[in-house]
């Protein structure tokens, strides 16, 4: 009965890695600017080539996750939105938003993975476990497998915020140079849009893509005030959010663009320079705790160790007898 219930374990611990693993792949993908639909990309591909195929041949040659597995997880997600609160799909849009929506997947569907993520962990554990090398108490297997199915269950929450701050992150330090590159293209005499269109181009980071859909959004028909407060809300950034602001208020004021650039320029430098500073600042205070406990162990038993052998040879005797 133990080995079966160890098969099963694997075969779902098995199919929850597959799963990951898939989905991971498939965000980098798709992250890189790849289709979202691959049976539609091929079909048009075989259409241009002049074959007569229908579209259930063009989905059967897709590999068997892309058949199988993706319209499952997906599925899933649909179904977990039903018994989801709309105030938690809504702030899970958010968050996606504002880490650029990796892997073009929807709240629910995020939101199903946080309990795929504790049933892999957990199940990785309670295999482990059953293992005939491992002998562990019931108490301590229950425990263990309870920590890290929490673990799992938050692991996609904390990669999203991981996700969202290092993004902010890249926006905040390449906020400054595309300032200067906005204000040299201003004052040269392109107007504001040509200039956050050849800065777009220049670069290749998540503020030059931010621009590039911004100006993609009002080519489209949005006005320019729109697009830039929906830019500022996509990345959430104070910094973003008051050059927007100073953009808007510049335009309705009628005071000089390139003016207007150039000081913000000044104060996201200064900025910047406060920043970096600050965690120099920081850094003593951290260096503590690894100091603490492994540095200066090390140091007083490198010291103390000759000195203890010395004196416990010398009060040996004395403690022998």
């Amino acid at each position: 009965m133990g080995t079966f219930i160890a098969i099963l374990i694997g075969a779902a611990l098995i199919g929850g890695i597959i799963f990951v693993i898939v989905i991971g792949a498939r965000m980098a993908r798709e992250s890189q600017g790849v289709e979202a639909d691959p049976v539609l990309a091929r079909l048009a591909e075989a259409t241009q080539r002049g074959e007569n195929v229908s579209l259930e041949d063009i989905e059967l040659q897709l590999p068997f996750m892309q058949r199988v597995v993706i319209p499952i997880v997906k599925k899933l997600g649909e179904v977990s939105t039903r018994f989801t609160p709309d105030k938690l799909l809504q702030e899970t849009a958010l968050k996606l938003e504002l880490a650029g929506n990796p892997g073009r997947i929807d709240a629910s569907t995020f939101l199903a993975t946080r309990f795929i993520g504790a049933g892999v962990f957990g199940g990785l554990l309670l295999l482990i476990s059953n293992l005939p090398s491992v002998d562990w108490p019931t108490g301590r297997v229950i425990l263990i497998v309870i920590i890290f199915t929490v673990l799992g269950f938050f692991f996609p929450q904390l990669w999203l915020g991981s996700r969202i701050s290092r993004r902010q992150t890249e926006v905040r330090k390449a906020l400054p140079d595309a300032l200067d590159l906005l204000t040299i293209c201003v004052e040269a005499g392109l107007g504001f849009e040509a200039a956050m269109s050849k800065v777009a181009d220049k670069w290749e980071n998540e503020l030059s893509l931010m621009f590039g859909r911004c100006i993609r959004e009002i080519q489209l028909g949005k006005t320019q005030r729109e697009a830039l407060r929906d830019m500022a809300d996509r990345i959430g950034l104070a910094e973003l959010t008051s050059f927007v602001a100073a953009v808007i208020q510049s335009q309705m004021l009628g005071v000089s663009m390139a003016k207007v650039l150039r000081i913000q320029s000044d104060q996201m430098r200064m900025k910047r320079r406060q920043r970096a500073e600050e965690e120099a600042h920081k850094a003593p205070v951290k260096m503590i705790i690894p100091m603490a406990l492994l540095t200066f162990p090390s140091i007083m038993i490198i010291l103390m160790a000759p000195a203890g052998f010395q004196i416990a040879g010398a009060f040996g005797p004395f403690l022998g007898n």
